[in-house]
């Protein structure tokens, strides 16, 4: 599609990225360290995506299980590094077994993320969102962005989305599968933090009473509460819990036949309100019903809601539930993944699968080639993956490594003057393994016990 709305031009870069989050940070931050001029753009006034606005856990470092392996590096520990240098990280078993998550302070990785972004050279654009795309014969040429300042033009080489909800291959008129036409979507969660928990009273209560306690609070129906097993967790802040308990739909069947998501902005609109409201029904089922919470006061809500899914963008393959289970190993892995798969479906419960003990699937190279593009990858929870492969290696340390892959590959494009899909796999992995990634399970080093 060509956007004809008059805009001016505010970059002409080698890479231009959509979206900040842990994928699209990472992806800018390789690329400015690959030599590429570089800016990365995002609606938001800070950096980080959900990684800041929504969640204050990383999961995917770790696989789960007996064998547990460490399975992300690179840019990955380049950011816990330098969240440790600014206050306490938590590393914490997941409720549900899915690996140890690393917890931080979300206002930390907000400058965490703005130090290594500038750091490397990669400049970012805050308060832009994109609104077209310029296309010819499936290569991008350009972005359309607004801003504080109106309309802009962005001009790139290559160009990396990111930005979760595949906004830039959807303007484009990319293939993509929308989250429900074919399997049940994720649902939605807001999440908030609660203050002044005694932490000590709380920690003896466990998972399977708290579970009891929320179920029997709902059954009362003198609560709200959909979901029925959420979780609650220690944050690096003494007293503080950080929450993943509501749970909303996440698309409509409207009556046009037409299914709405939350790219669609009435229904956005309508989820962050009911999930806002919904999360005050969590934080009075806490304080009423959770010992170690009577005094507890809500201290915090997520910026925005929290989608784990909306649009899956068409690669050149797409990974499968199978691939996940199988722990299958690709020739052109360019990171890995041993998290489970976690389905957030409708209703009171989440479904876990796991892989293979101490097992890890490949995530390909060509799950982030955009099928339908010459110079577009993808990274991050939009990449080319099925429903169910998809709630695996959505993690956020497998986003940062999804990132890292494109914005080296999108760098290494750029300086060969060759589309990424040209690009040799075996030059692609040799830099990756030289700037610290983990490609294969033979290389991945066992989790020190915590």
């Amino acid at each position: 599609m060509t956007f004809t709305t008059a805009a001016s031009p505010i970059a002409d870069v080698d890479v231009c990225v959509v979206g900040s989050g842990s994928a699209g940070s990472t992806a800018a931050i390789a690329a400015a360290r690959g030599g590429a001029s570089v800016v990365l753009i995002d609606r938001l006034p800070f950096l980080g995506g959900t990684s800041t606005a929504v969640l204050d856990t990383f999961y995917g470092f770790y696989t789960p299980g007996s064998s547990a392996l460490k399975v992300v590096g690179g840019i990955g520990d380049d950011v816990v590094a330098a969240l440790q240098e600014l206050g306490p990280v938590v590393e914490r078993p997941n409720t549900y077994g899915a690996g140890t998550g690393v917890t931080y302070l979300a206002e930390h990785l907000k400058v965490v993320w703005e130090r290594l972004a500038t750091g490397s050279g990669a400049r970012p654009l805050l308060h832009a969102l994109v609104q077209g795309v310029e296309v010819r014969d499936g290569r991008v040429e350009a972005l359309i962005v607004a801003t504080r300042a109106g309309l802009a033009r962005v001009r790139a080489k290559t160009f990396v989305d990111a930005s979760g909800d595949a906004d830039l291959c959807a303007f484009a008129g990319f293939g993509y599968e929308t989250a429900g036409e074919v399997d049940p979507a994720q649902t939605l969660t807001t999440t908030f933090r609660m203050a002044n928990v005694d932490l000590e009273r709380r920690r003896a209560i466990p998972k399977a009473e708290f579970q009891r306690l929320m179920a029997e609070a709902a059954d009362t129906g003198g609560y709200d509460l959909p979901r029925r097993e959420g979780s609650d967790h220690i944050t690096p802040i003494d007293g503080v819990t950080a929450t993943i308990m509501t749970r909303l739909e996440s698309v409509r069947h409207e009556a046009d036949g037409r299914l709405v998501n939350a790219t669609d902005p009435w229904f956005l609109t309508e989820a962050e309100i009911a999930g806002r409201r919904q999360a005050l029904e969590y934080v009075r089922f806490l304080v009423d019903r959770v010992p170690g919470y009577e005094h507890a006061s809500l201290v915090a809500l997520g910026t925005q809601i929290g989608v784990r899914e909306t649009r899956r963008v068409y690669g050149d393959y797409r990974l499968t539930r199978d691939d996940v289970l199988g722990a299958r190993a690709f020739d052109d892995a360019i990171g890995l993944c041993g998290a489970p798969i976690e389905d957030h479906h409708g209703g009171a419960d989440t479904v876990w699968q796991y892989l293979p003990d101490g097992g890890a699937v490949g995530i390909p190279y060509r799950t982030l080639v955009v099928r339908d593009a010459a110079n577009v990858l993808v990274a991050g929870r939009c990449f080319s993956a099925t429903h169910d492969a998809h709630a695996s290696v959505r993690s956020m340390a497998q986003c940062m490594a999804m990132g890292q892959a494109a914005g080296t590959a999108a760098a290494l494009s750029v300086a060969g003057g060759r589309d990424p899909r040209d690009l040799e796999v075996s030059v692609l992995r040799d830099r990756l393994r030289a700037d610290g990634a983990i490609l294969e399970v033979a290389d991945a080093p066992a989790a020190i016990a915590r």
